[in-house]
């Protein structure tokens, strides 16, 4: 018990009465969410002014095309992190799937077939780094890192630094098709149907209720009846199968297959799903908020394009927001608890029970 006390003390807040007092549209708009989607507000009609031709349907058509990956991506990421555990090796799976795909290609498979095998693919990586972390017990954070460098490492063994740029005309059309005369890329709409999956399964099925119970305690879950190893292995699973996806996407995008793909998308879709209000102890989260903070990036990504600012500066840009929204939870804690009395009935009957 006092370990699950602890657990839980230490990652969350507990929600008391105060809490729930407030008006509703206080509950609704003061939060990490809505301050996100505030900040791509601002980000927007900023640029609209101060970038010529910002606010346009060629500049939402490449925007949308730009962050496709990282939005495919950071649906399952979002899961994981929310569990406590974290995966570092999405791309280094696209670029494996990347080149897979394009070996298949060439090699005269269909591109239906093509596409099937390269999504086995990923998923036999989702569940090498599921079985490492879930059955082995070895920490995600280690194992990720270690299949980042080893699925990077076969992707530059199976193609070294050549390149495959040989794709069907109709496959690569596909991915610039817009819906009629909008700035909406085609494949938007599946991307729109994996958010909304993603975003039901999260916030509406039991499943999801169990992926916030382990990143609030993982003891308290397992006694709660959620199956710990099961649920991680399928969020692993997912991430590994989506990731595919997104190689196989930017390969079509692109025209182009290749080991280097993809490299630092890693950092990106994580400081998208961190500045979207997901804490980095896992427990916390809503998908809202990770929308928002994909599109605040790409944002910020394309306004600097534009302005013909280095991708440099971009980078920079991200580390600092990918830094910011690690830490200022933390500073937030800090300044409700000193706003708050130093002792309360509660607390007192707390420290009985966490030593008891």
């Amino acid at each position: 018990m006092t370990t699950i006390w602890a657990s839980a003390k230490a990652n969350s807040r507990t929600k008391t009465y105060k809490d729930y007092a407030k008006p509703l549209w206080q509950r609704t708009l003061m939060t990490t969410e809505s301050a996100v989607i505030l900040g791509l507000i601002l980000v927007v009609a900023y640029a609209s002014i101060a970038v010529n031709n910002f606010a346009s349907d060629i500049t939402l058509y490449y925007l949308l095309r730009d962050i496709t990956p990282i939005l495919i991506i950071a649906l399952p990421m979002t899961l994981i992190i929310l569990t406590g555990d974290i995966d570092l090796s999405v791309a280094s799976i696209l670029a494996l799937s990347s080149v897979t795909f394009g070996m298949m290609v060439q090699g005269g498979w269909p591109v239906p077939l093509a596409i099937i095998g390269t999504l086995v693919v990923g998923l036999v990586c989702g569940a090498i780094n599921g079985f490492l972390v879930t059955v082995v017990g070895l920490p995600s954070l280690a194992v990720t890192i270690g299949t980042m460098a080893a699925f990077r490492g076969i992707a530059q063994g199976l193609l070294g630094t050549t390149a495959i740029t040989t794709f069907p005309e109709e496959w690569t059309n596909l991915t610039s098709m817009k819906i009629g005369s909008t700035g909406i890329p085609v494949l938007s709409i599946l991307v729109l149907v994996l958010i909304i999956v993603f975003a039901v399964i999260m916030h509406f099925t039991p499943f999801g209720r169990g992926i916030f119970a382990i990143g609030l305690s993982k003891e308290a879950a397992e006694f709660s009846g959620v199956n710990v190893q099961r649920t991680k292995m399928i969020l692993f699973l997912l991430a590994g199968l989506l990731s595919a996806l997104a190689g196989i996407y930017l390969t079509l995008k692109t025209s182009t297959a290749r080991a280097e793909n993809g490299t630092g998308l890693e950092l990106t879709v994580i400081a998208a799903v961190l500045l979207g209000g997901v804490s980095i102890f896992g427990g916390k989260g809503a998908m809202h908020g990770v929308i928002a903070g994909v599109f605040l990036i790409g944002t910020i990504e394309s306004a600097l394009r534009l302005a013909n600012v280095t991708s440099d500066v971009s980078r920079i840009i991200v580390g600092t927001l990918l830094v910011l929204s690690v830490i200022s939870p933390s500073i937030l804690a800090w300044i409700r608890g000193r706003r708050r009395p130093a002792s309360t009935p509660g607390t007192q009957t707390q420290a009985f029970l966490a030593k008891s």
